[in-house]
């Protein structure tokens, strides 16, 4: 053989692919078992995208619908206050309305109806008072203007509500303003 001959069939050689087959039927299954096992890591992986994508447009739809649910939230909310406030506001008119040809008694007693309104208005709503006479100094609550000196009373426990405090449905709006007891000395 040549020199020429022996190159030739070396560059025949190379140009034919040449296949690697396992060499134990072991090798063999342990193949088929790898191939198997990548099969299904795609398919639970393709799987996986599918419910991210899901769970990703689930999100915007509660988060789109959460934001419709407050803003008619709030927008029921006011037009349940403006309702509740509308008697109050038709008393204030006819009293303004009265004023000059009512006694002053009438007047009081307007004054003291529309006040009544009022305050079963904004109970519907979900406002309570708050006044602490009597009860322990709480300044979550309660805003001292002053402390004074008492006998009666015991120390740090409201003596006076100069003016009382509202909270809406368990949420302080206002504190009480009062006057607190010290010890005297």
């Amino acid at each position: 053989m040549t020199a020429n001959e022996s190159r030739r069939e070396a560059m025949g050689a190379a140009a034919e692919p040449t296949t690697v087959l396992p060499e134990t039927a072991a090798e063999l299954v342990k193949l088929e078992q790898l191939q198997r096992q990548l099969a299904e890591s795609e398919e639970r992986a393709r799987n996986h995208w599918d419910q991210y994508l899901r769970a990703v447009a689930d999100l915007e739809n509660v988060r789109r619908r959460a934001a419709r649910d407050i803003e008619a939230a709030n927008r029921y909310g006011l037009e349940k206050f403006a309702a509740e406030l509308l008697p109050v506001r038709d008393s204030l008119e006819l009293a303004v309305q009265n004023a000059g040809r009512a006694d002053a008694r009438s007047l009081l007693e307007g004054q003291e109806a529309t006040l009544k309104l009022l305050t079963r208005a904004l109970e519907k709503l979900g406002v309570t008072t708050i006044d602490p006479l009597g009860e322990p100094f709480d300044p979550a609550r309660h805003e001292a203007m002053m402390m004074q000196e008492s006998d009666t009373a015991e120390p740090n426990s409201v003596i006076q509500v100069v003016q009382p405090g509202y909270e809406l449905n368990g949420r302080l709006l206002r504190p009480a303003r009062v006057i607190v007891a010290r010890a005297p000395g």
